[in-house]
């Protein structure tokens, strides 16, 4: 038995942890946006991206750009439900989207192939064919 010395409830109750989910309005508004989608087209990859994103930062998903020269064949379009970080060389001509890029991977990307945001993969893609996530 917890020994609240004379908090009652409010201190325990204070005490947890809860959970805020994204803060971000811009965030936000992307989640439902992906999950709307992927209800409307009948698309799957949607919903889980949209289930990564509204994960913590501090375990979403970070990927260097060898990991993306390794796992993307040509032809696909590689997601990163999270940041793209600039660790190794990208050669490949293929677009890769993500929620956030550092400055210099989305330069290193855009040398060969495109960077874009994962609204824009949306608009272009709505069905998500020939789309890999990573990470």
């Amino acid at each position: 038995m917890v020994s609240t010395c004379g908090l009652g409830a409010f201190w325990i109750k204070n005490k947890m942890a809860r959970r805020t989910g994204p803060t971000t309005l811009e965030l936000q508004k992307l989640i439902e946006e992906l999950r709307k989608l992927s209800y409307e087209q009948n698309v799957n990859i949607w919903k889980r991206i949209a289930k990564d994103l509204e994960r913590p930062r501090r375990i979403r998903r970070e990927v260097n750009l060898y990991r993306l020269e390794k796992n993307i064949k040509d032809g696909e379009t590689a997601i990163v439900p999270g940041k793209v970080l600039s660790l190794g060389e990208f050669t490949k001509k293929n677009t890769v989207a993500a929620y956030c890029f550092s400055k210099t991977a989305e330069e290193k990307i855009n040398k060969t192939g495109k960077a874009i945001s994962i609204q824009e993969l949306i608009k272009k893609n709505p069905k998500g064919s020939k789309v890999r996530i990573i990470g």
